[in-house]
Formats: structure tokens, sequence, C-alpha cells
């Protein structure tokens, strides 16, 4: 039975930092394509980040690059997501995800990713 769960979200001021963990069990983080994905209110759901197996293969998306950054930790089976320089248009609902897809390229789209965690909310104001 996998499990993903997420913390570190908040509520913070416009230009500060968060990191988001995701505590997997149940599930090798590091072997298989993982991500971060996020939902605001009203809009669809979007993927920001994703890492296979290492810092090299960490990607994200241009709007969020030189401020997001994706990691992972074997070790503690643990999935990150750094977020500075926060602004406004962060504000929304992060989500990890895992799926059985191997990297180094993975997709962000949600639908190949079979497991989600509850959700952690981020705050900017």
């Amino acid at each position: 039975h996998v499990q993903l769960v997420e913390s570190g979200g908040g509520s913070v001021q416009a230009g500060g930092s968060l990191r988001l963990s995701c505590v997997a069990s149940g599930y090798t983080v590091g072997r298989y394509c993982m991500g971060w994905f996020r939902q605001a209110p009203g809009k669809e759901r979007e993927g920001v980040a994703t890492i296979a197996s290492g810092r090299g293969s960490a990607y994200v998306i241009d709007s969020v690059k030189g401020r997001f950054t994706i990691s992972l930790d074997s070790a503690k089976n643990t999935l990150y997501l750094q977020i500075d320089s926060l602004k406004p248009e962060d504000t929304a609902m992060y989500y990890c995800a895992a799926s059985n897809v191997l990297g180094p390229y993975c997709t962000l789209g949600p639908s190949r990713y079979n497991y989600w965690g509850q959700g952690t909310q981020v705050t900017v104001s």
C-alpha cells in the first residue's frame, strides 16, 4: 500500500521561502518518476517539477525556474520542493505524486502518476 504524505506548506509573505516534503511509504523514492503538482482554486492541476533519480534528472517548468528546486533523499525516502522568492500567484494546494515510469525523462501529465498525497496548502500574501 503506497502512501505519500506532504508537509511544509503554510502562509507566508511574498519573497519568503518554504520547503515542502513528501514522505513515501510502500514506494521507493528515486526509482521512478515523481513530481510536484499544484492546483489553485478554479484552475486545473498544474505540474511544476519532476525528478527520476538524482539531481541530474530534475526538471521544473519555465515559469518557476530559478525559484523552485526539486530534490530527493533516497535514504529518507523523501521528495522535496524548495520554493524561494514566493509570489502571490504561487498560492495553491501542492501535491506530491509518484509513478511507475522509469526516468530520466518524466512527464508532467497527471494521468501518468499512480499515487498522490493529500496535499499541503501554500498561501502567499
